[in-house]
């Protein structure tokens, strides 16, 4: 369908979104005799980084008890413990090195997934067949094979999965969207996204090591492969080695294609190609691009993803955003806000500039709140695993083709790359034993 019969129709397909109405057992633990004080019973997976954000995010509504830790680091478990004690003023109950101590838990009413990308999917899975909701930080899976069972599992079990795109409950974002869906800047027909990330330096190679003492690191591996510990595949480095991540592109991909697909009222493009390579820093021990373009091809406008590290100065000057270029102006959107820049023709603009319309900055804050009130309503959240499954494809698809260095074809209605084992073999999921890929 291209994007006027898309319009023309109004909202893309609901069943095709897989947004099916929440139904079955009612959330009785958020109000009933079981949630004493009528608490909210928390616990965080992965505790270093955004993980500990999402959870201070929570600890600013009252309605929410942090009850458990759990990280395969003993340094960071206690200083969160420490952190959390300090915040709230009482003591966390519980604190685990294995997830699994989190899902076995009854008293816990929702867990957030803080961890590595490889390590989203195992516990999202177990947390909603155990009748957890879930908070999951973006991208939702580490492959596209991961992106289809989690989402499969969350609606088996009836479960609300949020994912950690906040930019859904920042208002601006929307706002943007829903004046491009109304037609005011005239017909696009590109649309450019970008990341330019001066805070993402060369990683020089280090030797392997032995890891630190206090850290289970087979159980951080989990199911990617064996690997010699190195300090550069540990932590927040994690993201730029294919065994636990997508690079700059599933990192902040998420973020911003999102908004190009919900402001475009698209789904999956079924010609994608993606090239680039370590151009800025050949020799350093990334695996992932340091520098990808990537083209989605659509009927009758192209998407063009680009991203570069050790660089900051993007198009209109902004590290990161996003231009919808219509026939009569230019929308520009950021995490700052937007405004549109008129097409002059001659002497005379086709249409009156938007001045710059600045966010509230409170995305994460209203994100979690959303997902609050959707655990006690029923209702699908903002950043529902739907559209967090659909975009993580979408940084997947150009990761793939650049990985392979050719365009590839996708075809979305099966949920598979065309004729292309290849692509295919890297859309899916292996696990190292005695992990097993969930089955739904």
């Amino acid at each position: 369908m291209n994007r006027r019969n898309f319009l023309h129709k109004s909202t893309v397909s609901v069943a095709g979104l897989g947004l099916t109405p929440l139904i079955g057992k009612s959330y009785a633990s958020v109000y009933g005799a079981e949630a004493p004080g009528n608490k909210i019973k928390v616990a965080l997976i992965g505790c270093r980084g955004m993980g500990y954000s999402d959870l201070s995010t929570f600890l600013e509504y009252p309605e929410v008890e942090c009850v458990a830790l759990c990280d395969v680091d003993d340094e960071w478990l206690n200083k969160r413990a420490a952190d959390v004690k300090e915040k709230t003023g009482n003591p966390v109950r519980r604190l685990y090195k294995d997830w699994r101590h989190v899902i076995d838990n009854k008293d816990i009413d929702v867990v957030i997934i803080g961890t590595p990308d490889h390590w989203h999917c195992l516990p999202m899975i177990e947390a909603v067949r155990a009748g957890k909701d879930v908070y999951v930080e973006k991208p939702l899976s580490n492959t596209i094979e991961e992106c289809d069972l989690m989402l499969r599992a969350a609606r088996k079990y009836n479960r609300i999965v949020q994912v950690g795109q906040w930019q859904r409950s920042d208002p601006h974002w929307n706002e943007a969207a829903g004046y491009l869906r109304a037609g005011n800047v005239g017909r696009i027909r590109t649309v450019k996204v970008w990341a330019y990330q001066d805070g993402k330096p060369a990683l020089p190679v280090k030797p392997d090591g032995v890891p630190p003492a206090g850290v289970d690191y087979d159980m951080w591996l989990g199911p990617a492969p064996r690997r010699p510990f190195n300090e550069y595949r540990f932590h927040y480095n994690f993201r730029f080695f294919w065994d636990y991540a997508g690079g700059l592109m599933s990192d902040w991909g998420v973020h911003l294609l999102d908004y190009a697909l919900e402001s475009m009222g698209a789904d999956l493009p079924a010609r994608i190609y993606g090239s680039g390579g370590k151009f800025a820093y050949p020799d350093d021990a990334m695996e992932t691009p340091d520098t990808l373009m990537a083209t989605y091809s659509y009927e009758d406008f192209n998407i063009i993803w680009d991203h570069a590290c050790g660089i900051n100065h993007g198009p209109f000057d902004k590290k990161e955003g996003l231009a919808f270029y219509g026939e009569n102006g230019t929308l520009v959107l950021t995490r700052a806000g937007w405004e549109v820049i008129p097409v002059v023709a001659g002497k005379n603009p086709r249409m009156e500039a938007v001045p710059f319309r600045k966010g509230e900055g409170r995305g994460l804050y209203n994100h979690v709140g959303n997902f609050l009130n959707c655990i006690k309503s029923r209702e699908l959240p903002a950043g529902d695993i739907a559209i967090g499954a659909r975009v993580a494809k979408m940084s997947h698809l150009a990761n793939i083709s650049c990985r392979l260095q050719r365009e590839v074809r996708w075809d979305n209605q099966n949920g598979r790359f065309l004729n292309d084992g290849e692509a295919n073999a890297l859309a899916g999921a292996s696990y190292r034993a005695p992990w097993k890929l969930p089955e739904i």
